[in-house]
């Protein structure tokens, strides 16, 4: 007697094969903050930090979500920095922003100061501020 038939003929349904432990992990705090920080390194990519931590790109920018908003805590060499905003009193001789009608901002890149003015062409601004960081 014949309990169950395959037909081989027609074609199944999709098959997922899983490798590794089907487990959920537990990420202490460190390592959470560690991945964490690598993803706000410089030119790192999310989705290759998590993929290389074997994390969905969602679960790391849960991640980020929570130190952005104080819950986790990053490392004090890897926590976000903020620039210094610095004002300069005008010169003698030079006309304070107000009286000129335009407002003038300095942006400092590695020892180079560069002032743009109201009105700059934002493309010229982003150019020379690759050059100005290219170059040092």
């Amino acid at each position: 007697m014949v309990d169950h038939m395959v037909d081989a003929s027609t074609r199944g349904g999709r098959v997922e094969i899983r490798m590794g432990v089907g487990r959920r992990r537990r990420w202490s705090d460190e390592a959470k903050a560690g991945i964490v920080a690598e993803s706000f390194a410089p030119g790192a990519v999310v989705s290759e930090v998590a993929r290389r931590h074997e994390i969905s790109p969602q679960h790391l920018f849960a991640w980020r979500k929570a130190a952005r908003a104080g819950v986790l805590s990053l490392p004090s060499d890897a926590a976000l920095q903020f620039v210094p905003v610095v004002t300069e009193a005008p010169d003698d001789g030079a006309r304070a922003p107000a009286e000129t009608g335009s407002a003038v901002i300095s942006i400092e890149i590695g020892g180079a100061i560069v002032r743009a003015t109201s009105g700059v062409d934002l493309v010229w601004l982003r150019d020379v501020l690759r050059v100005v960081k290219a170059a040092r």
